[in-house]
């Protein structure tokens, strides 16, 4: 049996439902590291059947590191505005645009494969899937471009 504490305890690392935490410790039989590895295919698995969805919204971030040399600007798309207007939503595209401002990809698909600065277990792929399983809409990177002084 797993207990509310166990699920809690997930939720809050994965930000995903109540509901899906509790069906992937059931299948891990409580095992919280095999719990997550199954909502990330899980959520690769969403993000595809998703893939031919409109990309009719989204945001456009703007990110200036300390210091003010680095900038980015950063356009993560979605389906609606209801998802766009989302401050989770918008937390995911900062974190996405801090991280360009860092590791200084030269495009999406390099984006996408590069381990996360703040979690190096994930890579920016799975932050993409995670807000596809979280928000229940195609969610790409849109275009992103990455300004520095020096």
């Amino acid at each position: 049996m797993i207990s509310t504490e166990e699920i809690k305890t997930l939720r809050e690392e994965t930000g995903l439902s109540i509901m899906e935490c509790r069906k992937a410790l059931e299948e891990a039989g409580g095992d919280k590291d095999q719990a997550i590895a199954l909502l990330k295919k899980r959520g690769a698995e969403i993000a595809q059947k998703k893939s031919g969805r409109n990309l009719g919204a989204g945001v456009v971030i703007a990110y200036i590191h300390s210091g003010e040399t680095v900038g980015v600007m950063l356009e993560l798309l979605c389906e609606t505005d209801f998802v766009a207007k989302n401050p989770e939503f918008k937390s995911v595209a900062k974190d996405i645009a801090m991280h360009i401002a860092a590791m200084n990809p030269i495009d999406v698909t390099l984006l996408l494969e590069q381990p996360f600065i703040k979690d190096a277990g994930q890579k920016i792929g799975d932050l993409i899937n995670n807000a596809v399983q979280k928000f229940g809409e195609r969610t790409e990177i849109g275009r992103f471009v990455r300004f520095s002084i020096s």
